[in-house]
């Protein structure tokens, strides 16, 4: 079983993908702590010192990696299915799930996570919405090829595990 957990940060994919893999016991990778322990650099040192090119060169390649290895919850960065043809990997080696929240949502979560967040650290509230709603709407076309859409503003974790084992149960992966 492989079970990728997309969306836009803040959406919830390293919380529900931990509770899941938990209760399902089977591992989870939140892929971008998987890069920070491989490379020992944070994902803000990448973009800070590197940029982001560099960054989505070596997510794609730990991508890769990740999904040539068995019995996994993944939560993938919030770009990561945006880039490469990462998000034919995810489609071909498992099962997608897009933890959907609208902008105005995902501004709420987000609001006071920015320090830690490299592409909205130094924004006004102002300029994270229209951020928000500018990258959701050009990402938004690759999270909606998941394999399952769920609206994640008041998900519980039961209701994703229902999920998981109701959609993976005929799912040839």
């Amino acid at each position: 079983m492989k079970v990728y957990l997309l969306g836009y940060m803040g959406a919830g994919k390293s919380t529900y993908g931990y509770k899941l893999a938990k209760n399902l016991n089977i591992d989870f990778i939140d892929l971008d702590n998987y890069i920070e322990n491989k490379y020992k650099f944070t994902i803000s040192s990448f973009f800070k010192v590197l940029g982001e090119e560099a960054f989505r060169i070596i997510e794609h390649f730990c991508l890769k990696e990740i999904s040539d290895t068995d019995n996994f919850i993944v939560a993938t960065g919030g770009g990561t299915p945006c880039f490469f043809n990462n998000m034919e990997i995810i489609k071909k080696s498992g099962f997608s799930i897009y933890l959907r929240l609208t902008d105005k949502q995902l501004l709420n979560r987000l609001i006071n996570a920015k320090k830690k967040r490299p592409l909205i650290k130094n924004k006004t509230n102002e300029e994270l919405l229209s951020f928000i709603s500018k990258t959701l709407y050009t990402r938004e076309k690759f999270y909606l090829q998941s394999d399952a859409v769920i609206d994640a503003i008041d998900l519980k974790t039961s209701d994703l595990i229902n999920i998981v084992e109701n959609k993976i149960a005929n799912w040839d992966y």
